[in-house]
């Protein structure tokens, strides 16, 4: 039985044995129909020999030709350039820049490559032969066709602003940051150089002022005061104030509303100055008296109420910030405060500024009474502002706001709490230099203990104000610089519309007033910094002021005021 295993086993491995010869044979027998089916891949390598020999040639045959492979990447880099010089080609002839030089430049560079693969040399070495390539052929021509690629791409490169949109875009944006960047330069040196020239006295004022005060002393006997006339408490009379220190200012507003008023015997013009400037103001009107109507000429110092136990204003001017902020012409802080530059004026360190809101006390005989600021000139007579109606209001003013531009929040500070609650940030805004006040209304409704609340505001609620870091109004914790903020304050609510017909305003900063709506006006203001009597005055508006000065006035040839 050990007999009959052993001989089964021996069987099943020479079935074995057999079977795996017979696979081996068929394995090898189909790699030679395989390779034997493209004979003109490697007719150049077979030999009939032996089957080993022509299997492993065969295999060889299949490996790429390395400079076929070489020669179709210069190709391919060659065509991808050809076709990158003809879109920019079309893309300069749909920008129709036909008779530029990158035009004609683009299409002679996709010329030259189109050109370079048609060369007979190359085309015969390289591209129609079905032998082995010539490989210097091949060298040559792939030179040849990077010189011309990196010509091209230097030549898009140069070109790219010209069509990329992104670049212009980007180029573009520098051009204006960098532009913008100059103008606001610019304009901060321009309002700062307007700053200095609006503080500074010209040269023909400052003579006006010392050829009066000579004339003064050189005969005092004709500059006597007169007494004080009936009409200037006559409240049937139209009654004018006028705050200034300016002589030729003052001359020019009343001389503007005498000859334009159609009963100048009935109007009568309070003047107030300082006391610096009060000789010269009388020397004026005592020799260039006005034939008709009447002109009182007072000082600060002549109203005895008007000391700074009373007047907060007077507190505050004795800052010495406040002072700093008005006379240190440092241009480094100008330019921290752009915006606000228009108040760096010492006009609002004056009290001659803030007189206005004491109407009432310093007239107490007179009903109504219209404010002129000494920068406005009248060119129509103004006697009906003393009949409007003013439905119970104090205050009649021109509105002055258009969209959102001079509304209250551009004047006062919203971010502290009782501004917030007590105004309106988008209420309407008004002009201060023409103002008919009705007195009575004001003294009924105490306007000027509404005035000496607000100023005395941040003194009395120092601690509370603590944390804004401010605790004084001259710190502008509440408003702006100005007598128009605080006016906003204490006429809220109290001020009647007038026509805008009444008064035109920004003919010291804006020129793009049309002469229409100028010639149109009662009231034409030279609000801002370029006053008629500066030499950065707006000269298309200037005549409108100089046609009032009195110009055969000796003193005024004299001091050349450049009319």
């Amino acid at each position: 039985m050990a007999v009959a295993v052993r001989s089964g086993r021996s069987n099943m491995l020479s079935y074995r044995v057999f079977a795996s010869s017979m696979f081996t044979l068929l394995f090898i027998l189909t790699l030679s129909v395989l390779f034997s089916s493209h004979p003109s891949h490697n007719e150049h390598l077979v030999t009939q020999t032996n089957g080993d020999a022509y299997i492993h040639r065969s295999v060889l045959g299949l490996r790429p030709d390395p400079l076929k492979t070489r020669l179709d990447l210069v190709y391919k880099q060659a065509n991808d350039h050809i076709a990158l010089v003809n879109a920019y080609a079309a893309y300069a002839r749909k920008l129709k820049l036909d008779i530029s030089k990158q035009l004609k430049t683009f299409e002679d560079l996709g010329k030259t490559f189109s050109d370079l693969q048609s060369k007979p040399t190359y085309r015969t070495a390289l591209f129609d032969t079905d032998g082995p390539m010539d490989e210097d052929s091949l060298r040559q021509f792939e030179k040849e066709v990077k010189d011309k690629v990196k010509f091209a791409r230097l030549l898009i490169s140069d070109s790219k602003e010209s069509y990329d949109n992104q670049l212009k875009i980007q180029k573009l944006k520098d051009t204006i940051f960098s532009v913008n960047e100059l103008f606001v330069k610019a304009k901060k040196n321009g309002l700062f150089a307007r700053s200095i020239a609006a503080k500074s006295t010209p040269k023909s004022l400052h003579c006006l002022a010392m050829r009066l005060m000579e004339e003064r002393i050189a005969h005092p006997e004709k500059y006597r005061d007169d007494d004080p006339k009936p009409e200037f408490e006559d409240p049937t009379l139209y009654h004018y104030a006028i705050f200034s220190d300016n002589v030729i200012a003052v001359s020019v507003v009343v001389n503007s509303v005498i000859k334009n008023a159609k009963e100048p015997w009935k109007h009568v013009f309070h003047v107030v100055t300082d006391r610096m400037n009060l000789a010269a103001m009388k020397v004026w009107f005592k020799m260039r008296p006005i034939k008709e109507g009447h002109i009182e000429i007072k000082s600060v110092e002549d109203f005895k109420f008007l000391k700074s136990s009373y007047v907060p204003v007077l507190r505050q001017l004795e800052s010495v910030n406040l002072q700093n902020f008005y006379f240190q012409n440092r241009a480094e802080n100008a330019t921290k405060d752009v915006n606000n530059m228009k108040f760096r004026n010492p006009k609002y360190l004056s009290i001659l500024n803030h007189l206005r809101f004491y109407l009432p006390e310093m007239y107490p005989g007179l009903h109504r009474i219209l404010f002129l600021d000494d920068d406005v000139v009248v060119q129509k007579d103004l006697t009906a502002l003393w009949s409007i109606d003013m439905d119970g209001k104090i205050n009649g003013a021109v509105d002055t706001c258009f969209g959102s531009f001079h509304r209250y929040a551009q004047y006062l500070n919203f971010s502290h709490p009782l501004i917030r609650e007590k105004f309106n940030p988008k209420a309407c805004a008004w002009a201060f230099g023409m103002n008919i006040f009705d007195l009575d209304a004001w003294r009924r409704e105490k306007c000027t203990e509404e005035y000496h609340y607000w100023q005395n505001l941040p003194r009395v609620f120092r601690k509370q104000l603590s944390y804004l870091g401010r605790n004084k109004n001259d710190d502008r914790s509440l408003w702006k610089l100005g007598t128009l903020p605080a006016g906003l304050a204490t006429f809220y609510s109290t001020t009647k519309s007038l026509d805008k017909s009444w008064h035109v305003v920004g003919l010291g900063y804006n020129p793009s007033i049309s002469m229409n709506e100028i010639h149109n006006a009662a009231v034409i203001h030279f609000t801002g910094n370029m006053k008629p009597w500066l030499d950065i005055a707006m000269t298309q508006y200037k005549e409108l002021w100089t046609k009032y000065i009195d110009s055969e006035m000796e003193f005024v040839q004299m001091c050349n005021f450049g009319m």
